[in-house]
């Protein structure tokens, strides 16, 4: 994208983490923006911010994985703003427990956010971003969308979706001057452990919680890194070490991270075991 100034763009999630600072990234480059959360104290406190950096903004309270109210939601932003120019699909949720505890009520739960959240979201804008002079969809999937884990079974699920589903459309969509990119985060300091689904075992929760906190980047070095992306026309982005060291392991030898996961899940060294 060649300039951020006075786009319009919707960000999912945008209550706290990276929706929060990818939102505020996005205004300061001179976009105004339209952003959804459940959560809509947390949403209006990202709408503050933004208006003081002299941003237009809306704020929509929308769980992304009910249809009629995704739909709704791209025509309150449509009246607003009257176009769309980016869309970040961000808004995501996980399941701390192996394939085995899961339940189907959890697999509906975080198929419906994760997954049925981004193809509501890029299907009802994607007559406005066609409009647009040039428009981009940023999809967030994760470290998790380039190997499978042991206990974050759903979440690969619908991580290694969102990639596939990103790479289709970035061949798809560019005859309409419309970029697509893949974000591949991992650690990055958010709430998505602490209000993960688990298991009845705490301790599953309070290793992954901890785990982030220790070694992971902050939302605002993930936004960057995304609006770079945006700008660069980047197909797919990787964001943290843990992503890099993944890519570069699958690119060695594609069963060798499967293997050393394995040795370590057999040895509880990842809980879940």
């Amino acid at each position: 994208m060649r300039s951020f100034a006075d786009r319009v763009a919707v960000v999912t999630g945008a209550g706290g983490g990276i929706g929060r600072a990818v939102s505020l990234e996005l205004a300061r480059a001179g976009c105004h923006l339209a952003i959804s959360d459940i959560n809509e104290e947390a949403l209006l406190g990202t709408a503050e911010e933004i208006r003081t950096l002299g941003r237009n903004v809306c704020t929509h309270r929308v769980d992304v994985s009910d249809k009629a109210r995704m739909q709704a939601y791209v025509d309150e932003v449509v009246d607003f703003h009257g176009g769309v120019n980016i869309l970040v699909n961000n808004a995501g949720v996980t399941v701390a427990a192996p394939f085995e505890d899961h339940t189907i009520e959890d697999w509906e739960w975080i198929v419906g956010i994760n997954l049925w959240g981004v193809i509501y979201g890029t299907k009802f804008f994607l007559p406005h971003l066609k409009a647009a002079d040039e428009a981009h969809v940023v999809n967030l999937s994760s470290v998790f969308g380039l190997a499978g884990i042991p206990a974050q079974t759903s979440y690969c699920v619908t991580k290694f979706a969102v990639r596939g589903l990103s790479e289709a459309l970035w061949v798809e969509l560019k005859k309409d001057n419309i970029g697509v990119t893949s974000i591949h985060p991992g650690g990055v300091r958010t709430d998505i452990a602490k209000s993960a689904r688990t298991t009845d075992d705490p301790e599953l929760k309070s290793q992954a919680v901890e785990i982030i906190e220790r070694f992971s980047v902050t939302p605002e070095h993930c936004a960057k890194q995304i609006v770079k992306a945006i700008r660069k026309n980047k197909m797919r982005q990787l964001v943290t070490r843990e992503s890099y060291l993944m890519d570069f392991l699958k690119r060695l030898s594609p069963v060798l991270p499967q293997r050393m996961l394995r040795a370590g899940y057999e040895r509880n060294l990842i809980k879940g075991a």
